[in-house]
């Protein structure tokens, strides 16, 4: 009986670490930010796995038709092929961060491949835009130690979610927004996707619908879109 009981033990706990590896607001490898307390009028848009001709200027478009500014976080090898796109996104007044070089799942990475795959991200957006980002989301949302640790060695804050509108697979912009709404709390970081990790050219038409509809429903009640840096009350984020 203690041997079943220990083993249960054992398989709970090892479940438990395997959800907090992932879970977008799970702290148990360390802090990350993940937005702000409910009740704030602050909601960021955030957006992975760009640069993706052509929807992420399409996105750019939508954006800049509400005055809303948001966080793309980039895929260094994305970015060495479409540089011209990531400068538009900035020439737009957006912020980036540092979404890896391939988009691989960290937690199961050496330390020597997590640190190269930041350090590649961060020279891909470095030769595109002449600077780098502080902020960094692992790919997936996978993360242990070593992922935080590195990633703060580099000087970058890890970034996570509360949100989520679970658009990687393409679903309808209806449904996009109903995922998303039911999570509004304020405060929130919102996860979007204007590429795919997979491919450059990834169909993202249903999550420009999406931000057009989001936005214009919340901004009149009062809510204020702002981008990661302002959420988190910094000036300075990127490094030249």
């Amino acid at each position: 009986m203690l041997t079943l009981a220990l083993t249960g033990v054992v398989s709970a706990t090892a479940a438990i670490a395997a959800y907090q590896s992932m879970a977008p607001t799970g702290d148990w490898y360390g802090k990350t930010f993940t937005g702000l307390a409910h009740g704030s009028r602050q909601l960021a848009l955030t957006y992975d796995d760009g640069p993706n001709d052509p929807h992420t200027q399409r996105l750019l478009e939508i954006l800049a038709r509400h005055g809303v500014q948001a966080t793309f976080f980039l895929i260094g090898r994305y970015v060495r092929q479409r540089p011209e796109i990531v400068r538009e996104i900035i020439q737009a007044g957006h912020i980036v961060g540092n979404h890896t070089f391939t988009h691989p799942l960290l937690t199961f990475n050496s330390e020597t491949a997590i640190r190269q795959e930041l350090s590649e991200c961060r020279s891909a957006l470095q030769d595109a835009i002449g600077e780098h980002s502080s902020l960094f989301r692992p790919p997936f949302g996978g993360r242990r130690p070593a992922v935080l640790r590195i990633a703060r060695e580099l000087g970058m804050s890890p970034v996570m979610w509360n949100v989520t509108g679970y658009d990687w697979n393409a679903p309808p912009a209806p449904e996009i927004e109903r995922k998303v709404t039911k999570q509004i709390r304020g405060g929130n970081v919102i996860l979007l996707h204007d590429g795919g990790h997979k491919k450059m050219g990834a169909d993202r038409s249903q999550t420009l619908i999406a931000t057009d509809h989001l936005i214009a429903r919340y901004k009149p009640e009062g809510y204020k879109f702002v981008t990661i840096p302002q959420m988190m009350g910094k000036t300075d984020i990127h490094t030249p």
